[in-house]
């Protein structure tokens, strides 16, 4: 399993322009594509998330997640802004790389729990915070979890 095997080809922004922690999971919803209803239900069931117990993982990292019927399978994107965001992140500091995952109630592949595993790996990785701030292209991501082997 990889993580690029979830990830659309547009699901990836390195432009979210949020100025609030609201905004920005819009937007990270809005990159999966959706028709309206579904983003909107999606959005609801993301922030109700977030509402328990922040998903901001610390060193400028945020993993919002969430299971809904919005979805059929397995989706993930990601989006970096530039300026931090206050993200209520469990070290205090602003957020300003977002991975989303959704899946759906009951996924036969069972690769949720995986997966957000996988990414909080990635993220405890040393160089992962500064590399991640680098990015310039949708291809310096892929190459990033290439070299990392997720």
């Amino acid at each position: 399993m990889h993580l690029r095997d979830f990830f659309s080809p547009d699901a990836i922004t390195l432009q979210l322009r949020g100025g609030s922690k609201e905004e920005v999971l819009a937007e990270l919803v809005g990159l999966l594509k959706l028709d309206e209803r579904s983003s909107g239900t999606l959005l609801r069931i993301i922030q109700r998330r977030e509402n328990l117990g922040s998903t901001g993982i610390g060193r400028g990292i945020a993993i919002p997640h969430c299971r809904s019927l919005a979805v059929n399978r397995l989706r993930l994107a990601f989006g970096h802004r530039d300026q931090g965001i206050d993200f209520q992140s469990i070290d205090g500091q602003p957020a300003s790389d977002f991975f989303l995952i959704v899946a759906p109630p009951l996924e036969i592949s069972n690769q949720y729990l995986p997966v957000l595993g996988k990414i909080a790996q990635l993220a405890k990785e040393p160089d992962v915070p500064d590399r991640l701030a680098g990015l310039r292209s949708a291809e310096d991501f892929w190459r990033l979890l290439e070299q990392k082997g997720v």
